[in-house]
């Protein structure tokens, strides 16, 4: 069994930004998957899913996103998941927009998301991808305004297709390995 998790704040006014990118690529999955995405459990909503017999759970936590961990541990806690069989889903703003990269395990980087996932699991060993959102251009640019803005207009088909990409990632990691997504994918 696998958790891909994306990871986002919670609320319309968060839909869109640049830090909910993870909770995008959830949504992706679920609509092409035809998976409802609403059962409520331990600080998230989620849904489940099948890829060539694997079971997948589809989580989007529901805390703010300093709290992620809270939700993630929760769910591999209750599930019998393993961090190596953690995935999570998140924005990068040192990747140019719509780049991804896949890693099996590593620091926060600076991302309070996966800080909180880290301190929670009492790992670093999980999956991530990271979307790129690219960085503001102004060095004096407020970091949290960023990336709770709205993409322009001009990154949108961008990260749509960092969306799929992301979403096929996810099916790479689970039936093929995490070595086979990265090579295939960042």
């Amino acid at each position: 069994m696998y958790l891909a998790a994306g990871l986002g704040n919670p609320g319309d006014q968060y839909k869109m930004t640049r830090h909910n990118i993870g909770f995008e690529v959830i949504d992706y999955m679920a609509r092409e998957n035809k998976v409802k995405i609403k059962k409520l459990k331990f600080k998230g909503i989620y849904g489940e899913m099948n890829i060539c017999g694997e079971k997948l759970i589809l989580l989007k936590p529901q805390t703010y996103m300093n709290l992620s961990g809270e939700s993630v541990s929760q769910y591999c806690s209750f599930f019998k998941i393993p961090p190596e069989k953690v995935i999570i889903i998140c924005d990068d703003i040192s990747l140019p927009a719509g780049k991804i990269r896949i890693r099996t395990k590593g620091s926060a980087g600076g991302h309070n998301g996966l800080k909180s996932i880290i301190q929670c699991l009492s790992s670093d060993a999980f999956m991530r991808i990271k979307i790129g959102v690219g960085a503001p251009e102004n060095e004096g640019y407020d970091l949290a305004d960023y990336v709770l803005g709205r993409f322009t207009k001009d990154e949108i088909p961008v990260l749509e297709k960092s969306i799929i990409n992301s979403a096929s990632a996810v099916r790479e990691i689970i039936t093929a390995g995490a070595e086979s997504a990265m090579n295939k994918f960042n």
